[in-house]
């Protein structure tokens, strides 16, 4: 069963507020290192299992994302949202697994996959209309469907709906952090969502936002390991 991923704080920052925590983690406050964790575990999860196929290995490259991320944050001149900046990285960090495995993910300018999915990401259409005495549960039913769907997509459209319907990020923001053009996004995005309607029906995005969610425990666990090996390499002061 695939495990489930809830930030403690999704909520967007400002710049600014993205500027003062940047800078409170300069100075080694590791208060503000937990914060911008916290704030986007979710995202960033979310990001690289839009390349990667496994939950853990999608957590893996969150932790190395931020070690990359918390060691180079001179190079942070809030051009890009944090969350944005920190996605892209996070990308960048799946799209090497990837390839360190002999795998490749076309998610860069180059032509557009003309085919059909292969058969291991064939999706039967799946009536979600039927109305049951327990919405609740019919809502997880639905959400399970849509993940399962979701992760049936190729990276090259799973890693452009992962950003614009499941994080709801714009058209700029995931061609920033997918390192494509805008166009591409949005041809992606059409053809992603063609696969998943053929899939489910009308009611493709109603709960799209709610999937791939960050569990506690999960959220605890990456805070963790990155805070210990920052300390480790002396980024952050004693409290």
């Amino acid at each position: 069963m695939p495990a489930t991923f809830e930030s403690h704080d999704s909520q967007r920052s400002t710049g600014q507020d993205d500027l003062d925590l940047v800078s409170r983690a300069r100075g080694g406050d590791a208060a503000a290192f937990e914060l911008i964790m916290r704030r986007h575990n979710r995202l960033l999860f979310r990001a690289a299992r839009g390349i990667v196929a496994d939950d853990a290995e999608a957590q893996d490259v969150v932790q190395d994302a931020y070690l990359r991320a918390f060691t180079g944050l001179d190079s942070y001149r809030g051009d890009a949202a944090l969350g944005t900046w920190l996605a892209r990285i996070a990308i960048n960090v799946a799209l090497d697994v990837q390839r360190r495995k002999g795998r490749t993910v076309p998610i860069d300018d180059s032509p557009e996959m003309n085919d059909e999915p292969a058969a291991e990401h064939a999706m039967s259409f799946v009536d979600t209309h039927a109305e049951g005495p327990d919405a609740a549960a019919e809502r997880g039913q639905l959400r399970a469907l849509l993940q399962a769907a979701i992760e049936r997509l190729p990276p090259i459209y799973r890693s452009v709906f992962m950003l614009r319907a499941v994080e709801e990020r714009s058209v700029e923001e995931t061609a920033f952090c997918l390192g494509v053009s805008a166009d591409v996004v949005k041809t992606r995005y059409l053809r992603a969502r063609a696969l998943l309607r053929d899939a489910l029906g009308a009611q493709l995005e109603a709960h799209a936002n709610e999937v791939f969610a960050f569990a506690g425990e999960r959220c605890d666990a990456v805070v963790n390991h990155v805070i210990a090996a920052l300390q480790e390499r002396g980024l952050i002061r004693p409290r």
